[in-house]
């Protein structure tokens, strides 16, 4: 069974760290949440386990998390 294709998030060139991408791309339902996903080791980012809550994010970025949701950032 093949992975689904990574949804798409739209952040044009404004800063926005890993946690934010969480909540705006409706993974988690708060800021908390996502933090301890990140915490946990459960959220990659380009293929590797991200701790970094703040992590600055690029586009083009792929986050990934354990049940199999992925977010380019575009």
């Amino acid at each position: 069974m093949s992975k689904p294709a990574p949804r798409s998030l739209k952040v044009g060139d404004r800063p926005i760290n890993l946690t934010q991408v969480l909540k705006l791309a409706n993974c988690v339902m708060t800021g908390g949440e996502g933090k301890a996903l990140i915490a946990e080791g459960r959220v990659k980012v380009n293929g590797e386990v991200e701790l970094r809550k703040r992590r600055q994010m690029s586009v083009g970025d792929l986050v990934e998390l354990e049940d199999g949701t992925s977010i380019r950032l575009d």
